[in-house]
């Protein structure tokens, strides 16, 4: 596997990683909680965050195809992002040509994604339930472990 790929699933795995971080022990009101109208809900970006993560896959393919999705119960919801990057993280670790450049898929919708890792991370303080601080640098990140990121204990992670 070449550089470009494994970095997108290094990529892939930190996404997974910040995100399961975000989003795991969110208390049952968090789907819903607003900061002010007209802004996203936590549901509505993980929602996104799973529509970003399936375009990266047909993008990834050569395909353009773009879809709205409206946000599901929020474990329904979590779980569509967490198979939606699994999706990605296999394709990425097969040999099937890359239809788009490593570079242009980790500027789009990759970092998208890591961008609303963050306003979950965010919006989780705001709700009176923040996300433990951490040295992401130090962290056990690799390649591959997305799936196993999702349900895993806080204490595996934190």
């Amino acid at each position: 596997m070449g550089s470009e790929r494994l970095f997108l699933r290094h990529a892939v795995a930190t996404l997974a990683y910040r995100a399961a971080k975000a989003l795991r022990d969110a208390p049952s009101t968090f789907a819903a909680f607003s900061v002010a109208p007209g802004t996203r809900t936590p549901a509505q970006i993980v929602a996104h965050m799973g529509d970003l993560l399936d375009w990266a896959l047909f993008l990834a393919r050569g395909e353009r195809n773009w879809h709205d999705s409206m946000p599901l119960p929020w474990d329904q919801e979590v779980a569509r992002f967490f198979r939606s990057l699994e999706a990605l993280d296999t394709y990425l670790a097969s040999d099937a040509a890359l239809g788009w450049s490593a570079e242009r898929l980790f500027q789009g919708p990759i970092a998208d994604a890591l961008t609303h890792t963050g306003q979950l991370t965010m919006l989780r303080r705001l709700a009176g339930a923040p996300v433990r601080g951490e040295n992401y640098a130090r962290a056990m990140i690799t390649a591959g472990t997305v799936g196993m990121v999702q349900g895993a204990p806080a204490a595996e992670f934190d």
